[in-house]
């Protein structure tokens, strides 16, 4: 399972308020979610993603409420994985549940700057900087976790279990 695209960078305790504003969490669209996602930090992100990119955050990415609409905007959105120094253990949890790939790489959180084009090895958790030619080591998913993920969510991943 590999990922490659170019980052999207944010800061310390990147909260889920932000990531997703309250006053769009009374939809459960996707696409709707998406439209919005970092819109109160980055207006220009919607703009500039591309399916495939990746969103690099500091400490505590994804603190704040443990709803699951902030993971699913990013992912919809088109990021392919969030790289971050460590996240909130709610948000590291929702992500799993619903798909979105998340690795923490203190050093990746740091060296890695926004647009720089990164891909990662999820089998083995090497995080390849191609701008900067660098390589940082995260800790591999485990083989429940990959399946999890390349299977679209938990919810896809039981089913016919």
């Amino acid at each position: 399972m590999e990922a490659k695209g170019f980052v999207h960078k944010y800061g310390d305790n990147v909260d889920t308020d932000v990531i997703i504003p309250a006053r769009y969490l009374n939809t459960a669209d996707h696409k709707e979610l998406a439209a919005h996602c970092m819109e109160d930090i980055d207006k220009e992100f919607i703009h500039r993603v591309h399916a495939g990119d990746i969103m690099v955050g500091g400490f505590n990415f994804g603190c704040g409420s443990s709803r699951e609409h902030a993971p699913i905007a990013i992912r919809a959105a088109g990021i392919s994985c969030v790289i971050a120094k460590t996240f909130a253990r709610i948000f590291y949890r929702n992500a799993i549940n619903i798909g979105l790939a998340i690795l923490e790489c203190e050093e990746a959180g740091e060296k890695i700057e926004d647009g720089d084009e990164v891909s990662i090895n999820f089998d083995t958790g090497v995080i390849t900087n191609l701008t900067k030619n660098e390589t940082y080591q995260a800790n591999p998913f485990p083989d429940f976790i990959k399946e999890i993920i390349a299977k679209g969510g938990l919810m896809e991943s039981i089913k016919g279990a």
